[in-house]
């Protein structure tokens, strides 16, 4: 009896057991089966968007990927290329912030070679040396929530000029010199129209900028009908000549007002209309020479402070042969440290013929930038096109490569393949997007992103993005949605293109990295964002349906 009770015992326990993994297995079977269901109709839903008529005449690709396991939530045409607009900025800021590190610094000094006497006499030219920064400007840094500019624009540059004058200089026996040879002397890129090339999103690039290198131009009707419109500079200085045939009419008429330059010239013409009562417009237009405009604000600021420049004001731009493996890539520097660029030529000096080494330039002013990170958050929230073009300089100077166009992509080429993209599945011109020969696939995107996302650096990348109806381009969009606040992702926008990429998460906290773009389509922008707003909308809240 007492054997027979154990093995009782025994099949209970077997039995139970067996029970238990049938629980088990129906559960897991359940919860797959729920995931298969809910992946469907999640696909049913953002099908459904695609495929209206308006909509499913244009070119859509879209990557939906978990970044922990890699598992696709949902994909459209993931593999094949597409124009990126400014997302091409996600792959630049990433290989920049790789390169150089958050905490990488700009140095932009006064400087010369010269002497100077006793009288404060300087025989020799003096030179304000960029090297890169892109914030020399009124802009309000760090950046918060949107752009600010606090005029002057100049006050950077003033605060430089001040420096000088404590120095005890009084004549320079030579030319003021605007010199930006610390990258190459190539201003705009490939595939960029022409028709941008006058406007902020056109702007010039030089490794001296100052004001995104644009003169701001603020436009108000007269005080009568028929009256010239009041049109003025927002900075000093006569590198434009405005020609100002705008005329004020009476209120109520519709305003129309045209703006003119020639690439090249120094003339702007403005004619049109502009009704009393009007507020205004201000436009920001491009310079030229950013390297020479800037030198020649800064010898008035010098003469201001009654230092005389007997002297030509004039740029000093630099040729891409003479840096092809000349120059070596300076460390990342950390917070608080020196700079190896400080205090240095931008571009190699030549030895004098003796073979002498050439004199180390005399440091009369200097001006430290900010860390890295905060102008790649400036760079990804706010999309500053000559920002991106800036950082792609410096991926190629710190990536042993020439700071230019070219060097700088062989540069982000060898970085994106580091990350695990391969060669046909991006080609980027420039560093912007402003091009329209650039282009990428959506599943390389949420490579660079994921690869992104495990780096030291990852989680300031990953903020420098707008965040849904909060700040930057994305300050307007997913306003009183579930998604609001929930995603960090970058807008791309040119005509009949429409892109969103980035990272976001479910109402349940699970988190997901996307990348949507809308090519030749031929509707209002704000009919293709809204659908991208639907599709990442629907992620954020039926996300968690296709969890296993």
């Amino acid at each position: 009896m007492l054997r027979l009770r154990y093995s009782t015992r025994a099949l209970v326990a077997l039995v139970l057991l067996l029970s238990l993994h049938l629980v088990l297995f129906a559960g897991a079977a359940s919860a797959k089966s729920r995931a298969k269901r809910g992946k469907k109709h999640l696909a049913q839903q953002i099908n459904a968007i695609l495929g209206q008529p308006e909509l499913a005449r244009a070119h859509w690709g879209l990557d939906v990927v978990e970044p922990e396991t890699g598992k696709v939530i949902y994909s459209l045409n993931p593999d094949q290329l597409f124009l990126p607009a400014s997302n091409a900025k996600l792959f630049t800021t990433a290989a920049e912030l790789a390169l150089a590190g958050p905490d990488y610094r700009f140095h932009t000094t006064v400087e010369t070679t010269g002497r100077i006497d006793s009288k404060g006499r300087l025989l020799g030219d003096l030179v304000i040396v960029g090297r890169g920064d892109p914030n020399i400007s009124g802009r309000v840094m760090p950046y918060q929530l949107k752009t600010e500019r606090t005029p002057p624009h100049t006050q950077i540059l003033e605060e430089m000029a001040d420096q000088v004058a404590k120095s005890g200089l009084k004549i320079v026996d030579g030319d003021l010199i605007g010199d930006d040879t610390f990258y190459a002397a190539e201003r705009y890129g490939e595939g960029w129209s022409e028709e941008d090339l006058q406007w902020i999103d056109g702007a010039p690039v030089s490794a001296l900028s100052f004001n995104d290198n644009v003169v701001f131009i603020d436009i108000h009707p007269g005080d009568l009908p028929g009256d010239k419109a009041l049109v003025t500079k927002e900075t000093e200085g006569n590198y434009y000549q405005l020609d100002n045939r705008i005329v004020t009419t009476a209120a109520g008429i519709v305003r129309k007002i045209g703006i003119h330059r020639d690439i090249g010239s120094s003339k702007i013409v403005l004619w049109g209309s502009l009704p009393l009562g009007d507020p205004g417009v201000k436009e920001p237009l491009t310079i030229d020479d950013p390297a020479e405009y800037t030198a020649q604000l800064f010898r008035q600021m010098l003469e201001r402070r009654g230092i005389i420049v007997t002297g030509k004001t004039r740029a000093r731009h630099g040729e891409i042969a003479q840096f092809f493996g000349q120059l070596p890539a300076p460390a990342p520097t950390p917070a608080g440290t020196k700079d190896p660029q400080c205090c240095m030529a931008a571009a190699p000096t030549p030895a004098p013929a003796s073979g002498t080494p050439a004199a180390k330039p005399l440091v009369l002013a200097e001006h430290v930038s900010l860390p890295l990170i905060e102008d790649v958050r400036v760079t990804n929230k706010t999309s500053e096109n000559l920002h991106a073009e800036m950082a792609l300089r410096l991926v190629g100077k710190l990536g042993g490569m020439e700071p230019s166009f070219e060097g700088g992509g062989a540069a982000l080429k060898q970085f994106l393949l580091q990350a695990g993209l391969t060669e046909d599945e991006f080609s980027l011109l420039d560093g912007s997007g402003l091009s329209r020969r650039d282009l990428v696939t959506p599943a390389a995107v949420v490579q660079l992103l994921t690869y992104a996302s495990q780096q030291p650096w990852g989680t300031a990348y990953a903020e420098s993005l707008p965040l849904s109806g909060v700040d930057g381009s994305l300050s307007g969009r997913f306003l009183n949605t579930p998604a609001s606040g929930l995603v960090h992702a970058k807008t791309g926008t040119l005509s009949h293109v429409n892109a969103l990429s980035g990272y976001a998460q479910t109402q349940n906290g699970r988190h997901f990295v996307f990348s949507i773009f809308c090519n030749n389509h031929n509707l209002p922008g704000s009919k293709v964002l809204a659908a991208i707003d639907q599709i990442v909308t629907l992620l954020v809240t039926e996300g968690d349906t296709v969890r296993k």
